[in-house]
């Protein structure tokens, strides 16, 4: 199997958002109960702001997609379009993490390379435009990729927007460079 990346394009956004329904609503399962997954899909999703900006990749294996993720230079440290809370704030590359957003593996692509692969985009894109850290909020299905890829927990907290509340993990990472 071989895997190749892409910037995301609003032509995209469809087949997207059915990939990251579909991985919130399998890869959660063993994590978390019915509520909470439902709950996830109010306080997770696609955030177009990622495509617009430039920052958010497809990762395909022979043209299906296998996963998409990308990272920001805005505020915002996760949700979708949908989400309140928003905030498309610059950061300052030389006192604030890039946010690593809206990570998502298609089931059939667990275990295969796929959320590596995007981190290693978004580490690489960051530290081109000045950034020294990187920070995100995994969920407790990501959190043993994002600690193997070198991120430590800064806190746990509960996000109860959606209804039942979700566990999840705020993280962070020296950015490496080579």
């Amino acid at each position: 199997m071989s895997l190749t990346s892409r910037v995301a394009t609003r032509d995209d956004v469809e087949l997207l958002n059915g990939l990251v329904e579909l991985a919130i609503a399998e890869l959660l399962k063993g994590f978390l109960n019915d509520d909470q997954i439902r709950s996830s899909k109010a306080i997770m999703g696609l955030d177009t702001q990622l495509i617009d900006d430039g920052t958010y990749f497809v990762i395909e294996s022979d043209g299906e997609p296998a996963g998409c993720g990308g990272w920001s230079r805005r505020a915002t440290l996760y949700g979708g379009d949908h989400s309140a809370t928003r905030d498309s704030a610059l950061l300052d590359p030389a006192k604030d993490p890039a946010k690593v957003r809206a990570m998502y593996t298609h089931p059939g692509f667990t275990r295969r390379g796929v959320g590596r692969m995007i981190l290693g985009l978004c580490e690489r894109a960051a530290a081109a435009e000045g950034f020294t850290r990187l920070e995100l909020m995994a969920t407790l299905a990501g959190e043993p990729l994002y600690r193997s890829y070198g991120f430590a927990e800064v806190e746990r907290v509960e996000d109860a927007r959606g209804g039942a509340p979700v566990p999840i993990v705020r993280m962070r990472k020296d950015i490496v460079t080579s």
